[in-house]
Formats: C-alpha cells, structure tokens, sequence
C-alpha cells in the first residue's frame, strides 16, 4: 500500500482535541451507567457475578418492566441528576471551543466531516464513540466488561447502547434500525459486529460492535485501507507529468468538458491499459483529488465478494475525497456482460468523482439512475500513435539509426507494452554489454506481444533465411510481396485511408498449397525471420472437434490470446476442416460449413498474418479462396530443384566424400524437400557412427529408410546402383 500526503495533519491537529472533546461524553455517560448499577444493588466485589442467576435476580428479572436495564430500575436523586447534566454541558462547550478554533484556522475537522458525509445524527455519533474508546483506552474494556455483567465482553453489545443512549420502555424499540444492516453506521462499515467467542449467530442486542480500522486510523489522521480492498491498493498526489500528458492525448479535457455540472460515473474500456492509468492520474491533478486506485482483478482472484469491496472502496473515496479509480472493472461483469443492477446502483448514488476501466464495453440495464455514464474508448494506439510512443519511450541517442515506422508497422502494441519492449531492450543491450539496437527491440516486441500464445500453440524459431528455400521464381516473388505487404500495411491502411474505403479488413490471409514436404513451413519461417515476428504453428487436426460448437471455442481460444501479438499464425492441416463444401446433407455439414465460416471471419478480423497450409488445394472452392488475400502454391519439385535442395539443405560443416553425386540423387529419387532434409540427417547419423564422412552409401541407405516410412517400393539394386 503507498500513500503519500493522502491526509496531512496540521500542528496542533484541533481534530484530536475535538475527538478528545468528544469522548468525555462517552465518560458522563458511562459513569451514570455504573452508578445506577450500583444503586440498583449490584455488588462489585461478588466474583461470580455474572456467572450465575440466583433466585432472586431470576425474581427481580421477572418483575422488571420491558424494556428497562437494571441501572434503569432506579432513579438518580435530583442533585445526581443535576450534576450529569452539568457534566454534558461543559463537555458541550469545550467541544464547541473547539469546533469554533478549527473553523478561525480553516481546518476542516474529521469527525465531523466523517458526520457529514456519511449522514450521521448525534445518536449514531454518540454510538461510534463508545465502540472507539476501547480502541484508544483499555480501561473501558473492564468497564464494558462490568455493566455487561461479563468480563469476557470487552466491547459493547447494541444492548448496551440502547441502555447508555436512551431512555426505558419503547424508546429504545424506536432506535433498534440504527443498527440494521442499511444504516448509515453499518452500510457504510463504519462499524461492524463482531463475534465473541462461544457466540454463533446471536440476536441483534447480543451483537458486539467494533470500529472499522480504517474508520479508526482515519480519525486520527492517516489513511489504512481494509485488507478486504486486495494487496494492490495505492493512495497518491498524482503529480502531471509529460508522459501522462503524452497518453491521455487529450481525454481529460473532453471528460472536464463534457459531462456538465455533475459528476458522471466515468466508464474506461479497451486493452490500453497503460493509457487509462494515465488518464486517471492526469483527472486526478485537474480536479486536485488524491487518486485512490484498487485493482479489482486481484481482488476477484482473491474470492472476495466484489459488491462489498466496490462498496468499501466507494465509502474510501468519500472518506478521504479522493477520485475512485477501479481498474480490473471486467471481474465485475456477469456472464451477459453487464454489472449487476445493485452494484450499478452504488456506483450511481457515489456524490464524487469515480472511473471503472476494463478491457469490454458493457450495457448499463436493471437500475433507475438519474447520474450518467460517460464513455471513453482506449483502443490499441494507431499508427501513427505508436511512432510517437515509441519515440517517447526512446532516447535520441537510442533512436539514432532505427526506423520508427517499422517497429510501429508491425507490432500493434498497447502504450504499456511499448513501454515494457524497451525496458526489456535495454536489458537484452545491457547484459549483452553492448548498446540498443533494432534487433534487441525486435526481439523484446515478440516475448511482449505474444507470451500468452505459447501455451495454445507450437511456436516455431525460424531457421531459415531466402538463400535456404528453393522455389520457382514468382513463388518466391509472391512470399517477398507478402513481406512487403505487413511491412506497408500500417502506412496503406492506415495514412494513406486505403482501410477507410477499399480494405474492410486488416488482417493478411494467406494459403499456402501443395504436397507435404514442398516447402510451406519453411516459407513461413523465412517470412517470419525477415519480419522478425514470432511464429505459432496450430495443427487444425487436432482443433477440429467432432462434437458441435467445440471447434468454435477452440479457434476462439487461440485467436483470442493471439489478439494483438503480431504473431504469424500458421494453421497446418487445413485439410481437417476445409474439405470440398457441397450440399447440405445432415447437421454435421451444416455445422462443418459455419466452423469454416466462423474460422475465415477470425481470420480476417485478426490484425495480423495467418497462413493456411493444405495439402490438396483442389478441396478448397472458389468462395473461399477468393476470401484470401493471398495464394502461394508449392510445386513438387523438377528434377533442377532437387537438385537445388540437395546443394542448399546440406549443411557445409558436414565432413562428406567427395564423390557425393547429388545430380544422380535428384535425378533418381523424385522426392520432396522435407523427405531430402530427412535422408540427410539420416546419413549424417550413419556416417557419424562409422566415424567418418557422409559417403554415397549413407545416402542410399537413409534413402532405403525414407522411402519405407513413405510406403514406397524401393527400387532393385538401390545401393548398388549409385554407390559404385
């Protein structure tokens, strides 16, 4: 918990003294209280008083009139009288002393603003405190302990305030909902009932009643917030500051200027987490309010009953006149994506100033409110947003030599993560030992922007770069124009108004066709090592459910944690789910069609690049491939690029014969890319046990084994043929 000058104090501090003032009355009162039980017969020397009932007290009991306590059965002589009401009188002057000192010094007094806020009468005043003099003095515990002919109860029952505050018989009937639950001193936990021990639920006048420790700490001028508000909980002067300025971008001039005379209940929403603080920060300076922040996501996974903690932190906010700022508003949300009516409700009847920030819009519905809602959107920063942030967030000398506009092109990162990318930058420079470079911010953009990602799908570390991947020409043309198409899409869309108009979606579509082995994920490894964006591979065959609506929640899943990352999405096994669509023959293809349709809507929606590989293009109809924004096919390779391969994926640290014959291997053995890659591997396994160098008999042999595990024949005289 922070707090900093939420509640200074003056020197002489007239609100002690007023609440010294006070608490003398709390001493006429009890000090009548124990005379009368004296007179009316109680000995104090009897140690088992209050252990037992005897006869007589049982008859005494029984003759009693209702409603009257045993210090009430007797009356106080004139004089005794008299004497008690001279005691409150003077107590009432020096409490009027003071009050009339603090207002010649301007200083506002705690108890009673505390009255004043929370609508509290001199009943409910004289009520809170007695419960805080144990609080302050441990002798009134015995004296509680003695008038409520128990030891053990060290604090006052409702019973005992009823006896102390009013008079006999029906008056005392007439005060019992002051202590109900929606009273003033309990709807607002100024105090509350506590159990004693061997008490389980007992009957109202049984009640223990104690003060609020914030209530108590507030008193006395300093501010503890309840450990029912959650371990993040920060009370400060916010201070205006260039970057808070920078993120708001203006907000709080509109919320100033917008709502009118009233305080509206100030809605923040979208996934700019780092701008809604900011924002509330700068309101907090223009309104010269301390800003009282509790997260309520922490608290939600704490268990804690959101509507009493909401309710609590309300009751803070005027305690200490501060702006309310509850970020983590979504945990407060039902499943219909709303807030419950009673919780909307509290928030509404709040007099000040009060944000609830979360990532959802939500519906106001269920309540009658005459206090608005004001509205503020936080979307991810634009693009041109995200040039000025990130040059924000570097220094000159850090940005010297790097292209702003790239980083803001392809990662569409909040104000916090772009924050964060370059603190975890220069950590990366630091420990390197070396200065900031665009690389260390690259790298530090992918662990921020897609961390959430690696537990629904495979990521993939690109180990290829374009001198590793053999194609025909306009293939690879069409992959560079792929790459150039993420690095423009900011520019295009964006500056340029082409998304305003002809483009409705931001996402890049990509299909990628052709036989296993033909090269499709390496392609998008070396797109994704020339964008230096991180790559997640999803195997559609193992999302595709057979029950209905489980594939939706599944896709759902991943494209929501993806949301944001600039991740490449690369769905193999597209096969799986989009197989040739025909006529609607029973629910199972009805349903079949919408996880399609539901799968290219994400897709679209998703601002990035998703990639689709399958291997029989020829299933795909043309009303979904025109969806695409892009379609790369992947031939099977010539005899010229086999050959290729051969020369490219064989690694030059290998130790080979040099009679290797990779003509003779591309010539024989029409096979794929990744059945080439696996041959290799298998001979250097092979030469690597016979302690040597990969000779053609390697070869052939981990040809022999890669032509099996395909189910092929294998021709006669394999090794024989080409190993001579």
């Amino acid at each position: 918990m922070e707090t900093r000058g939420a509640t200074p104090r003056t020197r002489s501090d007239l609100s002690l003294r007023h609440l010294e003032a006070e608490l003398m009355r709390v001493d006429v009162l009890l000090h009548r209280a124990v005379l009368r039980w004296q007179q009316a017969g109680q000995d104090p020397n009897d140690v088992f008083r209050g252990q037992y009932v005897s006869d007589g007290e049982a008859n005494a009991l029984l003759e009693r009139p209702f409603g009257v306590s045993w210090g009430q059965t007797v009356a106080l002589k004139p004089e005794e009288k008299q004497a008690y009401t001279n005691a409150l009188g003077q107590v009432d002057r020096l409490v009027q002393s003071t009050v009339e000192a603090a207002r010649q010094e301007g200083h506002p007094l705690r108890l009673e603003r505390l009255a004043a806020t929370f609508d509290l009468d001199r009943f409910d005043l004289d009520t809170l405190l007695i419960c805080l003099a144990p609080t302050l003095d441990l002798r009134y515990e015995r004296i509680y302990g003695y008038l409520q002919d128990d030891v053990t109860r060290k604090r006052p029952s409702v019973n005992l305030m009823l006896e102390l505050l009013c008079l006999p018989g029906a008056n005392r009937l007439t005060m019992l909902p002051r202590f109900a639950a929606g009273a003033p001193l309990f709807k607002y936990r100024i105090l509350e009932c506590v159990s004693e021990p061997g008490q389980n639920q007992p009957p109202l006048l049984s009640q223990t009643l104690r003060v609020d420790e914030t209530i108590v700490a507030w008193l006395l001028g300093e501010y503890h917030p309840s450990t029912d508000l959650g371990p993040r909980v920060t009370l400060l002067w916010p201070q205006e500051s260039e970057t808070d300025r920078l993120l708001a971008t203006g907000r709080c001039d509109a919320l100033l200027n917008g709502p009118g005379a009233a305080w509206p209940v100030i809605v923040f929403y979208g996934p700019d987490r780092a701008a809604q603080k900011a924002t509330a920060r700068l309101l907090a300076v223009q309104v010269e309010r301390p800003l009282l922040t509790i997260d309520l996501t922490a608290i939600s996974q704490a268990e804690r009953p959101l509507f009493h903690v909401v309710r609590l932190a309300l009751r803070d906010a005027r305690l200490i006149d501060a702006l309310l700022f509850l970020p983590g508003w979504d945990a407060c949300l039902s499943k219909r994506g709303a807030p419950s009516p009673n919780l909307l409700a509290e928030l509404c009847t709040h007099p000040g100033p009060v944000v609830v920030a979360g990532r959802k819009s939500w519906q106001a519905e269920g309540v009658e409110r005459e206090r608005p809602l004001y509205w503020v959107n936080f979307p991810i920063p634009s693009f041109t947003r995200r040039v000025a942030l990130w040059q924000h967030f570097l220094t000159e000398e850090e940005m010297a030599g790097l292209d702003m506009t790239i980083l803001a092109g392809q990662f569409t990162l909040t104000t916090g993560q772009i924050r964060d990318v370059v603190a975890s930058a220069r950590d990366i420079a630091s420990q390197r030992g070396d200065s900031l470079t665009d690389h260390d911010l690259f790298a530090a953009a992918r662990i921020h922007s897609s961390a959430r990602l690696a537990a629904l799908a495979g990521k993939i570390e690109p180990r290829y770069t374009w001198t590793d991947i053999v194609l025909p020409q306009d293939q690879l043309t069409m992959l560079r124009e792929v790459v150039d198409t993420v690095r423009g899409q900011a520019l295009v869309l964006g500056e340029w108004g082409v998304g305003q108009k002809l483009a409705s979606n931001s996402g890049i579509t990509i299909l990628f066709a052709g036989p296993p082995g033909t090269g499709k994920t390496m392609a998008a490894e070396v797109m994704a090592a020339e964008l230096e964006l991180d790559l997640y591979k999803i195997d559609l065959s193992t999302i595709v459910s057979k029950y209905i609506g489980e594939t939706e929640k599944n896709l759902e899943r991943i494209f929501s944690e993806a949301e944001h990352s600039s991740a490449i999405l690369f769905f193999d096994e597209a096969d799986a789910l989009f197989g040739k669509r025909s006529e609607v023959r029973d629910s199972h293809d009805r349903y079949a069609n919408i996880e399609i349709s539901y799968l290219l809507q994400r897709m679209e929606a998703y601002d990035g690049v998703t990639i689709l590989a399958t291997n029989l293009r020829a299933n795909l109809d043309e009303a979904f491939t025109r969806r695409l924004q892009f379609a790369v096919d992947f031939p099977f390779p010539e005899e010229e690029y086999r050959l290729r391969i051969w020369r490219t994926l064989f690694p030059t640290g290998v130790p080979r014969a040099p009679d290797l014959n990779f003509e003779a291997m591309a010539q024989r053995f029409k096979l794929a890319g990744g059945n080439i890659r696996n041959i290799i591997v298998s001979a250097a396994y092979l030469a690597a046990a016979d302690g040597g160098e990969v000779t053609m008999k390697h070869l052939l042999h981990g040809t022999r084994r890669e032509l099996q595990k395909m189910g092929r024949l294998i021709p006669e005289g394999l090794e024989r043929g080409l190993a001579d």
